[in-house]
């Protein structure tokens, strides 16, 4: 891990300017909360409990799948951008995204290997499936930190926001529904009370009323009663299905 105490510094006293748009701010949250969570439940995983042995497993296989899902997004829309106008500048997070395909391979049989073992052998290979995905985890939070700075440099260098939000709007265009559902399932709860309406709003005005407000009955239940009472004041309205209590 290296911290860099120049950044540190230079972000304290940066003067206020208007901030450009960051295509990588909300869904690097979602990750970064999705792969927490992960980690923690299978650190706390009782693997004499055949059915949290089960959810664990999937939970951490429909994680890589997110992540695998999410590197190809980039590589797709993202990386493309920056190489028109900066030849060379996508490579060394390219070359992350083939380590962390093995990555991924990698944890994947562990999580076979977890499924499938003696019940003998399985606190040895949780450990090692925990051990593993922890250091998968730091990896990417360091990968996404490169993203957030260099990447954006060069995004900003190059294409005005709208450009940007373009790029954003065509990753958005290419998900199926069950993937977007599970992006908004671990962005919204993750976000600033702005962020959070400011998604909200635009998926108001953009989507379906149905799938507006099956978003908001998904995210009912994960938000502080402070969060919510916050995104009602900020949205303005809700579906009224979705406005009561848990």
């Amino acid at each position: 891990m290296h911290v860099n105490p120049e950044e540190i510094t230079a972000l304290a006293h940066a003067e206020a300017v208007a901030p450009r748009y960051d295509i990588y701010v909300l869904i690097h949250k979602a990750l970064r909360a999705y792969m927490v969570d992960t980690l923690l439940a299978v650190g706390q995983l009782d693997v004499d409990d055949e059915a949290a042995l089960a959810q664990a497993a999937q939970r951490v296989t429909e994680l890589l799948a997110f992540c695998r899902s999410h590197l190809m997004h980039e590589n797709h829309f993202i990386h493309p951008a920056m190489e028109r106008h900066a030849a060379g500048s996508s490579q060394v997070i390219a070359a992350d995204h083939v380590d962390h395909e093995r990555a991924i391979d990698a944890l994947g049989a562990v999580v076979q290997a977890l499924a499938c073992c003696p019940p003998s052998a399985r606190g040895r290979v949780a450990r090692a499936l925990y051990q593993q995905l922890a250091l998968f985890v730091a990896h990417n939070f360091e990968h996404m930190h490169q993203e957030e700075t260099a990447h954006n440099a060069v995004l900003w260098a190059h294409h005005r926001d709208e450009e940007i939000a373009a790029i954003e709007r065509a990753i958005h265009a290419s998900l199926e529904p069950d993937e977007a559902m599970l992006c908004m399932r671990w962005m919204l709860p993750n976000l600033a009370p702005a962020e959070r309406a400011l998604v909200l709003a635009d998926l108001r005005a953009q989507a379906p009323a149905p799938v507006f407000q099956a978003v908001v009955e998904q995210v009912r239940p994960l938000l502080s009663s402070y969060q919510w009472n916050r995104l009602v004041r900020d949205l303005g309205e809700v579906p009224a299905s979705a406005g009561t209590s848990c």
